[in-house]
C-alpha cells in the first residue's frame, strides 16, 4: 500500500493539512496550478479576544494573467512580517509554548522572501518538523507530468506507483473516481474531525491555523492531530 496526497500550498495551513500530510507516503506541493487571490495560500488565521484573526502575506498578483502559485511575488514594500511577529506576540503571550516556537518562527518570517511557494514550503517544513512528520514533500512543477485535472492527479499517483490517492472530502463535488478506478488507484476520503484541545481566549474555535494548536499543546500536538481523523 503506498499513498499519495495532493494539495496546493497554503501558509501556515490547518490541522487537516497536517492530517494529510502525516498519512501520506508521498506529498506534492501544486505549486502549477492557477492562483486564488481569495484563498489560503497567503493567509490564515489565529486566535485573538474577539475571534479569529487574518495572518496574510501581500502579494503581488494583480495585473497577472491567472498566475501560478509558483510566479506569485510576495509585496516587501509592506512590513507585513514585523506586523504578524507582533499580532503572534500579543495574543499569544500567555500561551505555554509561545516560547518555543515564537524564535525559529520569527527566524524564518524574517528572511527576505519573494515568492510566496518558498515562503509557504519553508513554513511548512518548520511546521512538519516540530511535529515529526517525515514524508517527503515534492513539488508538482518538477515532476513534467501533464493533464486535465482529474487525469494529472491520476499522472502523479502512477508516477509513485501509488495504490491510494487521499483527498479531501470537498473535492468530492468535481473528482472523476472512475478514472483512478480504472488505473487500479483506490480514492481515500478525508473526512477530518477538527479535534478540541485547550486554547487561549473562551469558547473554542476550530480551523485556525496549526500555530494555535502548537502554542498552546506544544509536544502533544501531533497526537492531537492524529487523534479524531476518519476515513
Amino acid at each position: 500500500m503506498k499513498t499519495v496526497a495532493i494539495l496546493q500550498p497554503s501558509y501556515l495551513p490547518w490541522l487537516g493539512y497536517f492530517d494529510q500530510l502525516r498519512r501520506a507516503d508521498v506529498f506534492v506541493l501544486y505549486d502549477d496550478v492557477q492562483y486564488d487571490k481569495h484563498g489560503w495560500r497567503n493567509r490564515n488565521r489565529i486566535k485573538t479576544p474577539q475571534g479569529p484573526h487574518w495572518l496574510t502575506v501581500p502579494v503581488r498578483a494583480s495585473g497577472l494573467d491567472k498566475p501560478l502559485n509558483r510566479d506569485v511575488q510576495i509585496d516587501n514594500r509592506l512590513p507585513w512580517a514585523r506586523k504578524q511577529l507582533g499580532t503572534i506576540r500579543q495574543f499569544y503571550a500567555k500561551a505555554p509554548y509561545l516560547g518555543t516556537y515564537l524564535p525559529p518562527l520569527e527566524a524564518a518570517l524574517n528572511q527576505e522572501w519573494n515568492l510566496l511557494i518558498d515562503l509557504d514550503r519553508a513554513l511548512l517544513d518548520l511546521c512538519c518538523t516540530w511535529l515529526e512528520i517525515p514524508p517527503p514533500i515534492l513539488l508538482s512543477s518538477q515532476l513534467n507530468i501533464d493533464g486535465g485535472q482529474t487525469e494529472r492527479l491520476v499522472r502523479i499517483c502512477q508516477h509513485f506507483q501509488a495504490t491510494h490517492y487521499l483527498s479531501g472530502n470537498a473535492a468530492q463535488s468535481y473528482l472523476d473516481v472512475s478514472i483512478f478506478a480504472a488505473a487500479g488507484i483506490k480514492v481515500v476520503w478525508q473526512d477530518y474531525q477538527h479535534p478540541v484541545y485547550p486554547q487561549l481566549h473562551g469558547e473554542f474555535c476550530s480551523h485556525l491555523s496549526v500555530l494555535d494548536l502548537l502554542f498552546n499543546c506544544g509536544n502533544k500536538s501531533l497526537s492531537i492531530v492524529r487523534t479524531i481523523a476518519t476515513s
